[in-house]
C-alpha cells in the first residue's frame, strides 16, 4: 500500500496570490508549508514578482520540495498601466487601481492554457480574494477553489455583519460612532474607519466587489493566515455565518525558521542585515522601538519629520523603516541620530528584526501581516492604522487582546494618497505613545506579559499537534478525498 506521502505526491495545489507584497509573502509561506507535507505546489505570478520570490523558492526546491513558479506575462500596456507596473506597490495613483485589477483578470486565458498542460493535473486552486475570476477557472477544470483572505476572522466577521445590517447608513456623519451588530464583543466604528468595500462609495469598483462576493459565496472554503486561539469566537461565528470552513493555518511567518528565510521574505532588503543585527545585539533586551508603517502608504515628509522628532526626543534606540523622506531637514535628522537609531529606506526583513530580543515595542500601521508578526514575536504595539482592514486590526490588538495602545488616529488615508494628507499625528502624540508603551510601570508590564503569552500560543499553534498544523493536515486530507471521489466517478 502506498504511504500517505505517496498519495500527497499525486496532489497538485495551484496558488495564485494577488501581486502585492502583503498578499504574496503569506501565500508563498503557505506554498512552502504545503510542499513540506509532500504535495506538489505551483505559484502563479508574473516575471517581476517571480524575481522577488526566486531566492526563497529556489532554496525550497533545492531542499527537495516539489514547488515551482509559473510566470505569466502581465499585460500592463493593454490595461493602461505604465510598463513594468506588475505589483500594487508600483501603481502610481489610486485612479489606476482598477487598471491593475483589470490587468490581473487578463491573465485568465494564459493561466488556463498552462493548467491544461500541467503534470500532475491540478487538484485545487487557492487564489487571492482579489482575483475573483479564478472561480470560473476552477469551475471550468472541475476542481475545488479556496480563497485566501489576508485578513483576520475578526475583520471578516465585522464586514459580513456590516454588509447584512448596514448600521453605518443610520449615522449623521463620518465621525459618529456606531455599534457593529452580531459580534462577540461590543465593537464600535465610525464610517471613516470602515473599509471602502463595505461602504461601496466608489462606483468604478462596484461591479468588481460584486464579483468578489459571488466568488466568495461559491468557493469551497477560505484559507486564513491566523490561528484559532487568537480569535476563537470570531473563527466560529465567521464559519457559521458563511456556512463554510475557515482553515486557519497561521501565523505563516513562523514557518520561516532560518535567518536566511526570514531575510528573504519579500523584496530584496535595502540594508546590510548582518550589520543591523550586530547593532541590535549591542542593545539592551527590550529597549529598541521598531517603526514600520507599511509598504503601500507614502506619508508626507512633514509627517515623517514629526515621527523623527518624536523618536529623537524619546531618547530610546530605534529602528525606523521608511519608504521615502527626501527633504533637507530629514537628511539633517538622519545625521543627528547616527549611532542611536537605524534608518532603513525601502524594504527590511521585519520578522527577523521583530524576533530579536532587543526589540521591545513596535509602531505599526496594523496591516494584518505586520500585526501577526508582532503577535508572534510577543512584542507590544503602538497602533497607527491608515486604510483597509487596519482600523479593525487596531480593535483586535488594543481592545480584545490588550497588547497595544492607540496613537489616537480617528481617520485614515487612502492607498497611494498618504502624501496628500500632510501631518495628522503630531510628534508629541508619537512621543507620548512611545513613553507609555516602553514604560516600566504596572500597566506596561501587564501589556508586555500578555504580548509574551500570546506570542507563545502563536508559536505552539504551528508546531506539530498545534491547531494550525492540524488545519493544514485537514485541508490536504479534504482535497485527497475530493480527488478520490472524482476518480471513482
Amino acid at each position: 500500500m502506498a504511504s500517505s506521502d505517496d498519495h500527497h505526491h499525486e496532489l497538485h495545489f495551484i496558488l495564485i496570490p494577488l501581486m502585492a507584497q502583503g498578499h504574496m509573502i503569506p501565500m508563498t509561506d503557505i506554498a512552502r508549508l504545503l510542499a513540506q507535507r509532500g504535495v506538489t505546489v505551483t505559484i502563479v505570478t508574473t516575471p517581476l514578482n517571480a524575481f522577488r520570490l526566486k531566492a526563497i523558492i529556489d532554496r525550497a526546491a533545492e531542499s527537495g520540495l516539489r514547488i515551482q513558479l509559473l510566470q505569466l506575462r502581465f499585460p500592463c500596456t493593454e490595461a493602461g498601466l505604465p510598463d513594468g507596473c506588475e505589483n500594487l506597490d508600483h501603481v502610481p495613483t489610486r485612479k489606476m487601481l482598477k487598471n491593475f485589477f483589470d490587468a490581473a483578470s487578463m491573465l485568465q486565458p494564459a493561466l488556463e492554457q498552462s493548467l491544461q498542460e500541467m503534470d500532475p493535473n491540478p487538484s485545487c486552486i487557492i487564489s487571492d480574494i482579489g482575483l475573483p475570476w479564478t472561480s470560473h477557472t476552477a469551475r471550468k477544470f472541475g476542481i475545488p477553489r479556496f480563497y485566501f483572505n489576508g485578513m483576520s476572522c475578526f475583520t471578516l466577521l465585522c464586514n459580513q455583519n456590516l454588509f447584512r445590517h448596514r448600521p453605518h447608513d443610520n449615522v449623521g456623519s463620518d465621525s459618529e460612532p456606531f455599534v457593529v451588530p452580531g459580534m462577540p464583543h461590543r465593537i464600535e466604528f465610525t464610517k471613516a474607519q470602515v473599509m471602502s468595500t463595505v461602504l461601496d462609495d466608489e462606483p468604478i469598483f462596484s461591479e468588481f466587489r460584486k464579483q468578489i462576493r459571488e466568488a466568495e459565496r461559491t468557493s469551497d472554503g477560505v484559507v486564513i493566515n491566523s490561528f484559532y486561539e487568537l480569535e476563537p469566537s470570531y473563527v466560529n461565528e465567521y464559519q457559521k455565518i458563511m456556512e463554510k470552513k475557515a482553515w486557519c493555518v497561521g501565523p505563516v511567518s513562523l514557518y520561516n525558521r532560518s535567518a536566511l528565510d526570514k531575510a528573504d521574505r519579500g523584496k530584496k532588503g535595502a540594508i546590510d542585515v548582518d550589520k543591523c543585527l550586530e547593532w541590535l545585539d549591542s542593545r539592551e533586551v527590550g529597549s529598541v522601538v521598531y517603526v514600520c508603517l507599511g509598504s503601500l502608504c507614502s506619508l508626507a515628509d512633514s509627517q515623517l519629520l514629526e515621527i523623527g522628532f518624536a523618536l529623537e526626543r524619546s531618547n530610546r534606540p530605534f529602528v525606523w523603516v521608511v519608504r521615502q523622506g527626501s527633504s533637507t531637514e530629514f537628511e539633517r535628522f538622519e545625521e543627528r541620530i547616527k549611532g542611536r537609531g537605524l534608518l532603513i529606506r525601502g524594504w527590511a526583513p521585519q520578522v527577523l528584526f521583530l524576533s530579536h530580543r532587543a526589540v521591545g515595542g513596535f509602531i505599526t500601521h496594523c496591516g494584518w501581516n505586520s500585526t501577526l508578526e508582532g503577535v508572534s514575536a510577543g512584542v507590544p504595539m503602538i497602533t497607527w492604522p491608515m486604510f483597509a482592514d487596519q482600523f479593525y486590526n487596531e480593535k483586535l490588538i488594543v481592545q480584545i487582546l490588550g497588547i497595544g495602545i492607540r496613537i489616537g488616529v480617528e481617520f485614515g488615508c487612502q492607498i497611494c494618497e498618504g502624501e496628500k494628507v500632510g501631518v495628522y499625528v503630531k510628534g508629541e502624540e508619537v512621543e507620548k505613545a512611545i513613553e507609555i508603551l516602553m514604560d516600566g510601570g504596572v500597566e506596561g508590564e501587564v501589556r508586555r506579559k500578555k504580548a509574551r503569552e500570546v506570542g507563545e500560543i502563536a508559536n505552539r499553534a504551528v508546531e506539530e499537534g498545534g491547531s494550525s498544523h492540524l488545519d493544514i493536515s485537514l485541508l490536504i486530507q479534504h482535497i485527497m478525498r475530493r480527488v478520490a471521489r472524482s476518480i471513482r466517478k
